[in-house]
């Protein structure tokens, strides 16, 4: 099975949405981060995604374990997120139906990358309204900076007047084969048809 990525650096800028669409200009430090997160992701030769363990809406525990033998699709956002994440949550939902039964096969997760922000009531309202299926998840400060690293998600606090924020983040799907193991990822506003092509190749692929 053959997994396409980005073909230059170049292009995995100008994947970086969320710092153009808010007319917002990066430190010198944010600025390298992300680079460097995004040049481990475009290489191959940096290990992305882990094991984790965060909490659901209900506050139960859950791992990225107790998935295996399912193709599981990551995608790491925020509630208050204006367009970038909503479209690819929809996106996402859209995908699950035109699975069909095989959507029972594939399980969708969406990790907060602002916990202080979305509360477990209010995430698990959240992603129900894409699709039912979605699973909703969030851990502490320290917990969300951890996985996000592993799958090489660049995200920041963005401040604006009267004491609100927006997170500056990278907005993309990543792929976990039935294994547990990562195999690539959707960029932001990747349609549910093009999703689907490579979904059913990961189902029919366990390895």
């Amino acid at each position: 099975m053959q997994w396409h990525r980005p073909a230059s650096l170049a292009l995995a800028g100008a994947l970086l949405l969320g710092v153009a669409s808010l007319g917002y200009t990066q430190t010198a430090q944010s600025r390298a981060e992300s680079t460097r997160l995004m040049s481990e992701l475009m290489s191959g030769k940096s290990q992305v995604g882990g094991p984790f363990t965060l909490l659901d809406h209900t506050g139960k525990k859950r791992s990225l374990a107790e998935f295996k033998g399912k193709v599981v699709l990551i995608y790491f956002g925020y509630m208050f997120c204006p367009d970038i994440c909503p479209t690819d949550l929809s996106n996402l939902a859209v995908l699950l139906k035109r699975l069909g039964k095989d959507g029972e096969q594939v399980q969708t997760i969406f990790i907060t990358l602002d916990p202080a922000r979305d509360t477990p009531e209010l995430i698990g309202k959240y992603v129900q309204h894409f699709d039912k299926r979605i699973l909703g998840l969030r851990g502490t400060e320290q917990q969300t900076k951890q996985v996000a690293t592993q799958y090489k998600t660049f995200y920041e606090k963005v401040s604006l007047k009267g004491n609100q924020y927006v997170i500056d983040h990278t907005a993309f799907t990543y792929i976990v084969n039935r294994a547990g193991k990562y195999l690539a990822f959707f960029p932001p506003g990747t349609s549910p048809e093009r999703m689907e092509v490579m979904v059913r190749e990961a189902l029919v692929n366990p390895e």
